[in-house]
């Protein structure tokens, strides 16, 4: 017994010994009911071949059912002298004929199940004093269980909304223009994962749902698959975004090697941690020799995983949103993009900037250096057929052609 148990049952089972010797019981078990069923889920016992872990049987036949229905008194010293209890199973198989019995609920009043022990000889010293003891224990069991009922109610939660998404081919998939900030002109277009409105979450934090049920790099693919299906519908190169777990996948790869690569920028976010470097430019750097072109997403939300700029070489960087938005007014951020974007030409590395807006933020950004840029100034996310090149007619300055550099 106890072989296999986790932290939290070794808990319980702690528990449950302490039932058992306090009350000189034969057994004592955590139950949990589901309405149906009695499952014993933890067990602490001094005869093993009669009560072992994982035992289910019918709810409504258990003694535990009968307590709750209040046919029986939750202490029971003799079950001879309650017929109802003798015509159960348990007063023939295992023979019981001493029980206590306690409900185990959680915080908002759910019942989880119950929190017994038993004996294979009636007990006259079996008293409510014994019931107080059980209570006690039931309810420090009860604040053990409920982290781990709460993460798999959140699990069945998450499974519900994403199988059907999974199912359907996964998220939608629109485009947002990037243009050099010299003439306006698109160069390319990121493709943006879109979620049910309902969820009312942004995609990363759909796709950070999905990886806590074992599903993320599953739907990062089908995000990816439903992206590569945009090349052929646009010009320029289509921006993709890939978190680093899912990059090293066999699918991921295989995904990667079927698509025209000079025509992809693989975006992988500087939030996301990287395990292993080596084995990450084992998997890019052919892709990267074919054309495929890397960039690090996010730079400057954090400034904790630079490191992925300095052991990855990527082509390009994207300036993180939160330092563009109001930079123009503001000299800290005008400093930090200033900064970014000559470290970044110091190592032949291209600069966008993210949630460009208006058009003072573009005046700054150009002004800084930054080469090209993405937001609503240029366009919303929207579908292929949407992405005329309309962001030209709104940049500022006398002249677009003479000094424009697109080196996006």
């Amino acid at each position: 017994m106890g072989r296999g148990r986790t932290p939290a049952e070794q808990q319980i089972a702690d528990l449950l010994q302490t039932a058992r010797k306090s009350l000189r019981l034969s057994v004592a078990f955590l139950s949990r009911l589901d309405g149906t069923t009695q499952h014993l889920e933890v067990v602490d016992t001094s005869v093993p071949f009669l009560f072992q872990e994982g035992y289910q049987q019918r709810q409504e036949v258990t003694l535990c059912q009968a307590i709750l229905d209040r046919k029986l008194p939750q202490v029971i010293p003799d079950l001879t002298r309650f017929p109802a209890a003798m015509e159960l199973p348990a007063a023939r198989m295992p023979r019981l004929r001493s029980y206590v019995s306690v409900p185990v609920r959680l915080s908002d009043g759910t019942l989880y199940g119950t929190f017994c022990a038993a004996g294979l000889t009636s007990d006259k010293d079996l008293t409510t004093r014994d019931k107080a003891l059980m209570d006690v224990l039931a309810s420090a069991a009860a604040v053990i269980i409920e982290p781990e009922v709460r993460s798999q109610e959140r699990r069945e939660e998450i499974a519900g909304r994403l199988d059907p998404l999974i199912a359907a081919g996964g998220p939608a998939v629109v485009l947002q223009p990037v243009v050099t900030l010299a003439t306006g002109q698109r160069v390319g277009a990121e493709a943006l994962s879109r979620f049910p409105a309902g969820w009312d979450m942004p995609p990363d934090a759909c796709f950070a749902e999905a990886h806590s049920i074992g599903e993320g790099h599953r739907l990062e693919l089908l995000a990816l698959e439903r992206a590569a299906a945009l090349l052929d519908r646009v010009d320029g190169y289509v921006a993709m975004n890939v978190s680093p777990a899912t990059l090293l996948t066999p699918g991921c790869t295989a995904l990667l090697a079927r698509l025209p690569l000079p025509r992809v920028l693989l975006e992988l976010s500087e939030h996301d941690r990287v395990e292993d470097y080596a084995a990450l430019a084992a998997v890019l750097d052919p892709l990267r020799a074919a054309g495929l072109r890397l960039a690090i997403d996010d730079v400057g939300a954090g400034f904790s995983s630079l490191r992925h700029i300095v052991v990855t070489a990527p082509d390009v960087i994207k300036i993180d949103r939160s330092i563009v938005t109001g930079l123009h007014a503001d000299p800290v951020l005008t400093k930090l993009v200033a900064s970014l974007a000559e470290f970044a030409h110091g190592c032949g590395v291209e600069v966008v900037a993210e949630g460009v807006e208006t058009a003072e933020e573009h005046a700054a950004l150009r002004g800084l250096g930054v080469d090209s840029g993405q937001g609503w100034f240029y366009g919303r996310p929207g579908p292929p057929e949407a992405l005329a090149d309309t962001a030209a007619a709104r940049i500022p300055g006398p002249r677009r052609d003479a000094d424009a550099t697109a080196v996006v």
